[in-house]
């Protein structure tokens, strides 16, 4: 099996012309994710269409702006909700490829909203699936977080939830491959918290819920290039996980803002110490490539497309955790990937 390369390598990995004449669909389009997504496949390939389909329609008016139908012929804005069933099936027609990246992620909001997550980050996902297979969609690439793994808050067990249907979709579905991509927090996205700490900077002091917390980090562009690979290479079934740098949320601090007073205010709700992106218990499931892993499914019909794999099976006891990642960026590294070396 061939798979996808790490984030950030000197060639992105994937076939020249793969997206070339193919209509693809993202969902939850209008986001950073999707900003970026389009930007990267408008500047690689030559799609029949692009469309971008989200609920927030001031969101695509502005992204209309940035990518506009006259500039890019091939651009299509979609207004709709994962939740809505019949608006999919209208979406989905004539599509050969998803990326699915619609969901609720502002963990604190899902302790105290749960319905909420649970009616978009799982009914949606079911909906994508079911529509997908309907309208004979050919590949659908669905976006999880390290949250999935071992989770201990809402949000998270939502997004493993929304995992386990994609993957168990290949078992179910005569038709099409459904894969997942799982990696950490996205550098300076909306839910970073490095837009905070440069904030806070302005009042001379930082707050940190934890100053053993750590996490996995990822750039926007290395996210968006391991999800076209991913893309690409998926036979369906698959959770990629990108071999990504970990971070000390004090080492961050320091990187953001030396002269600051750090104050310590407690873990929020639902909130890990340290991110997983393989839990221990998948371990038996997980082959290791030299950018990234894949957790295999269980199901042995689906495996039967993963024979012949060159990957190397992990340990027993690995376990992938920003706690223990060999690869942990320092303060001068952290300073040199945010700009301010």
């Amino acid at each position: 099996m061939t798979t996808a390369g790490a984030p950030g390598s000197s060639s992105d990995g994937t076939e020249p012309n793969m997206l070339n004449g193919k209509t693809i669909l993202i969902t939850g389009g209008t986001g950073s994710f999707g900003h970026k997504c389009t930007e990267t496949i408008l500047a690689r390939y030559q799609p029949k269409k692009l469309i971008i389909f989200s609920r927030d329609e001031f969101k695509q008016y502005q992204m209309s702006l940035k990518f506009p139908v006259a500039d890019h012929p091939c651009m299509r804005y979609f207004i709709g909700d994962v939740r809505d069933k019949e608006r999919l099936q209208r979406a989905f027609q004539g599509v050969d490829y998803i990326i699915h990246a619609a969901a609720l992620k502002q963990v604190p909001a899902a302790e105290y909203n749960p319905t909420e997550f649970i009616k978009t980050n799982i009914n949606g996902a079911q909906n994508v699936v079911n529509v997908a297979a309907d309208r004979g969609v050919a590949k659908v690439l669905a976006l999880s977080t390290d949250k999935a793994a071992n989770p201990v808050n809402l949000y998270g067990a939502t997004k493993l939830c929304s995992d386990k249907l994609f993957v168990a979709a290949n078992a179910f579905i005569g038709q099409g491959a459904f894969s997942v991509v799982r990696y950490g927090n996205v550098l300076g996205s909306r839910g970073s918290v490095v837009p905070l700490f440069l904030k806070q900077r302005e009042t001379g002091a930082v707050s940190v819920t934890d100053p053993r917390m750590t996490r996995f980090w990822i750039t926007l562009e290395q996210g968006v290039d391991f999800v076209l690979k991913c893309l690409e290479n998926m036979r369906g079934g698959e959770i990629f996980v990108p071999k990504l740098p970990s971070m000390n949320i004090m080492d961050l601090a320091a990187a953001l803002c030396p002269e600051c007073e750090v104050k310590v205010i407690g873990i929020r709700p639902g909130e890990k110490i340290h991110e997983v992106m393989v839990p221990l218990a998948d371990a038996r499931r997980t082959i290791e490539f030299k950018n990234n892993y894949v957790i295999l499914p269980d199901d042995a019909d689906i495996l039967t497309r993963f024979e012949g794999s060159p990957g190397t099976p992990v340990s027993e006891d690995f376990e992938y955790s920003s706690g223990d990642n060999p690869w942990q960026l320092s303060v001068d590294e952290l300073k040199a990937l945010l700009g301010m070396a």
